[in-house]
């Protein structure tokens, strides 16, 4: 458990200074993003630079919403994403991390670059939207123990909130951010 509340601490850093701009929905986000770095890093492995790149996606793939107040927040996500890694320079993999945030509610698998881990993400935040029911080989037991020890505070409610507001507004395309 301290391994993973470390490991946690580096999606946490990329999450916590956006407080402010997501409010009230802030608690149910970055617990969504410390259950998809979990979940990805145990799909993924942690060799190398996985951690970092799974804790930047995680941090970055959804703030679209919040920065830009718009639920096609794929384009916003990923110049976030690229921003950030500019500012520390690591340019080289802004390719796969925007790649990763594209992706992430991809319907099947992505195959394009076997060695990126956007499949390792997809899967990983398709686990924690789906409640664990999609799980991809991960056990039930460790999924119910990420889900208890980092709550869903209203982040699923917050998506229905927020997918109801989309479809008042393009009922023929209330779900942008989902790929074939």
């Amino acid at each position: 458990m301290k391994a993973d509340n470390e490991q946690v601490s580096m999606a946490d850093a990329l999450i916590d200074p956006w407080l402010s701009v997501i409010g009230r929905d802030f608690e149910g986000y970055r617990n969504h993003c410390r259950r998809v770095f979990l979940f990805g890093c145990a799909l993924a492995g942690k060799d190398g630079d996985n951690q970092q790149k799974i804790a930047i996606a995680a941090a970055y793939h959804d703030l679209g919403i919040w920065t830009d107040g718009t639920f096609d927040y794929l384009g916003p996500s990923k110049r976030l994403a690229r921003a950030y890694l500019e500012s520390i320079g690591k340019t080289d993999w802004a390719d796969e991390i925007e790649a990763m945030i594209e992706n992430h509610h991809k319907l099947g698998p992505w195959s394009c670059n076997p060695a990126w881990l956007v499949e390792p993400f997809r899967q990983a935040d398709w686990i924690d939207v789906t409640f664990g029911a999609r799980n991809f080989g991960l056990p039930r037991r460790y999924i119910l123990e990420i889900q208890g020890r980092y709550p869903n505070a209203g982040y699923h409610p917050a998506l229905a909130r927020l997918t109801f507001e989309r479809m008042k507004t393009h009922p023929k395309d209330p779900l942008p951010m989902f790929k074939w």
